[in-house]
């Protein structure tokens, strides 16, 4: 696959494109997203389905920008899909035969079930979630894919858009209507007799949206919007002042941004009335959809649409980019394991908190790219904003505060107030932190000895063959936990 690639993706409402750069056979890392909100479909409904000229006109603009950009940007491969519209239409043809002949860009028309499973394989590679139905609502349609065990099991689309359900329903002051609509829509889901999964992973700017405006509400720390995980039945009550808003001045109170005022209404209204329907209890936000499930579709062709098992594109992405010395970044990884493994029955930590000490002993040094004088400063930043992917939110803020508390004293509580929401109890904190700081302490020298960790009662012997006056001295200085003592042999 070509190193730096386009993807296109061509909705009833927005346009939008991404430009990824390979850094290594699976990871990758976002150079360019684009969006334009051409309204393809803008009067369509009302019109046989047919788009009408100012609209295309908008797309066919926005397409010739697209791909400015990304000559830019040096793409050597592009890959543009439409949905809903452009199937739907009558007239679509016309628009697809003026493209390739005046911009040689071929657009692919994929069919909702394609689209569906787009959305699927974009979740289940970058969410760390295993069971979940994907709802992604566009401007004219919504695609669901059934995640089971980490596989698709299905994938279906419906008639059910935000702009669809504006122009046939909303602008008739018609809700009774839309919700008849809607819910007969449903019916054709519920008939595969597939089993409904509690947890809903929501795509498109609609959800991502309503994310944003609780995020706002709850004055949540991290902003973040993929991966953002709610209760349902907490946020009902905001659904419904949302689509019950009568003026811009109300959702720009309710936290929905300017760009989002046209179908916001309608769409919380369509996503408030699947969740109801489907008894669905808890939303994971998504910030990735049918452009990212397009791309990875295609470098994952080989390998069944995953990753291979154990494996973090975000993480991997950042050592590829960043770090100093990657025999020295294994090591770390592997000294951060024996190190954690030797200390268990003082730490009682549960097996998650090893893999983020392993990750966060790979990721300390990667700020020092930018600034040996505050390299943990800025690592932390780009923990919390460059572990995008297959990361929850608690994890990636874990990992980030492990590295920025490897130093010589333990994190206190007003340390970790501002994050202390998404982080473990401060006691968990503090036995990580000390790891990465022994760990960190005890191959400052960057010789790479062979340590042998042994725990006798409430202290870890340390042996080598030869350890050096600066590890020693380092050690010295190391902040322990309670009852922990050290020995160097």
């Amino acid at each position: 696959m070509a190193k730096i690639t386009t993807i296109i993706d061509i909705g009833s409402n927005s346009m939008r494109m991404v430009v990824f750069q390979k850094s290594s056979r699976f990871a990758f890392h976002l150079l360019n997203e684009t969006k334009s909100r051409v309204k393809i479909s803008e009067g369509c409904y009302e019109n046989g389905g047919n788009l009408q000229e100012i609209p295309l006109n908008r797309a066919y603009n926005s397409l010739k920008s697209f791909l400015k950009i990304s000559q830019a940007l040096k793409s050597r491969k592009i890959i543009c899909v439409a949905t809903s519209a452009l199937r739907d239409a009558p007239n679509a043809k016309e628009f697809l035969t003026r493209v390739k002949n005046d911009l040689n860009l071929n657009i692919k028309v994929i069919d909702g079930t394609k689209e569906a499973f787009y959305g699927g394989v974009a979740a289940v590679n970058l969410l760390h979630q295993n069971e979940f139905v994907t709802i992604d609502i566009g401007g004219g349609s919504t695609e669901f894919c059934f995640i089971k065990e980490g596989k698709i099991v299905h994938s279906i689309s419906l008639n059910i858009g935000t702009v669809r359900i504006k122009e046939l329903y909303f602008s008739k002051h018609n809700m009774q209507g839309a919700n008849a609509y809607i819910e007969k829509q449903l019916q054709e889901l519920k008939a595969l007799n597939i089993e409904i999964p509690c947890v809903a992973v929501g795509i498109g700017g609609t959800v991502r949206a309503l994310g944003k405006a609780i995020m706002q509400k709850e004055a949540y720390p991290l902003d973040v919007i993929h991966g953002f995980t709610y209760k349902y039945e907490n946020q009902k009550s905001l659904f419904d002042q949302i689509i019950q808003a009568k003026h811009t001045d109300e959702l720009k109170e309710l936290g929905i941004k300017k760009d989002r005022f046209d179908t916001i209404c309608e769409g919380t209204f369509i996503f408030d009335t699947i969740l109801k329907n489907l008894g669905i209890q808890k939303v994971i936000t998504s910030g990735v959809g049918v452009r990212e499930g397009v791309y990875l579709t295609d470098i994952l062709r080989t390998s069944n649409y995953r990753f291979p098992a154990n494996f973090n594109p975000s993480v991997k992405s950042l050592l590829d980019r960043f770090e100093l010395d990657s025999k020295q970044t294994a090591y770390f990884g592997n000294n951060a394991g024996k190190i954690f493994d030797a200390l268990a029955p003082l730490h009682q930590l549960s097996p998650k908190n090893r893999i983020f000490l392993i990750i966060a002993s790979k990721l300390h040094s990667i700020g020092s790219t930018l600034n040996f004088y505050k390299s943990n400063d800025n690592t932390f930043d780009f923990i919390l904003n460059g572990l995008n992917y297959e990361f929850l939110h608690t994890s990636r803020v874990t990992v980030a505060h492990i590295i920025k508390f490897s130093k010589k004293t333990l994190p206190k509580q007003k340390d970790i107030a501002e994050y202390e929401s998404l982080l473990p109890p401060l006691e968990e904190l503090q036995w990580l932190s000390f790891m990465i700081s022994l760990n960190l302490c005890l191959n400052q020298d960057y010789s790479r000895l062979k340590y042998e960790y042994i725990l006798k009662n409430n202290t870890l012997i340390i042996k080598a063959d030869e350890i050096s006056y600066l590890v020693q001295s380092s050690l010295d200085k190391l902040e322990l936990p309670s009852h922990l003592e050290l020995q160097l042999f």
